[in-house]
């Protein structure tokens, strides 16, 4: 598959993946929390408090998909493995672990004020695991186009 064909293809996927967090985001989890309110009033003073929670999770992963186009620009330049790129990634690390670490704090607090139950506090582990996993993996993966973009350059430099 050519540079340019590959970027266009994580740039498509990138713009499905927001416009599905779109949806999400604005669309699925107001109409869902409606229903769950209708259905259950008790609930109605966790409603806005859950949803800022998830918009605040939208930010990250908006800036998240930012970064990915700029590596997919990069792709598309045949600057695949580039120190740029290294440290979009090593961002893209970083919100992963930022959201990992505010995942767990809100959960916490949540559960703390009643505004959570225990189930749903257990269930946010399991999602604050595969965040950080995905903050290694893409750690992991920024240090070894770090490592690429070195041998590169210095294999530029020889005749």
């Amino acid at each position: 598959m050519q540079q340019k064909s590959l970027s266009k293809w994580i740039k498509v996927i990138i713009l499905v993946m927001a416009i599905c967090g779109f949806l999400i985001f604005t669309v699925i989890f107001p109409v869902i929390g409606k229903d769950i309110i209708e259905e259950y009033p008790v609930l109605s003073d966790r409603f806005w408090p859950w949803l800022i929670f998830f918009w605040a999770l939208g930010v990250s992963y908006y800036i998240t998909l930012y970064f990915g186009w700029k590596i997919a620009d990069n792709i598309g330049e045949d600057r695949s493995f580039s120190h740029e790129n290294a440290i979009y990634l090593k961002y893209v690390s970083w919100i992963e672990a930022i959201d990992a670490l505010f995942i767990f704090c809100v959960n916490v607090i949540y559960l703390v004020i009643k505004l959570s139950h225990p189930a749903i506090a257990l269930l946010s582990l399991l999602v604050v695991f595969v965040a950080i996993a995905i903050s290694v993996f893409f750690a992991s993966l920024s240090h070894l186009v770090e490592k690429a973009a070195a041998m590169k350059d210095e294999n530029d430099l020889t005749i």
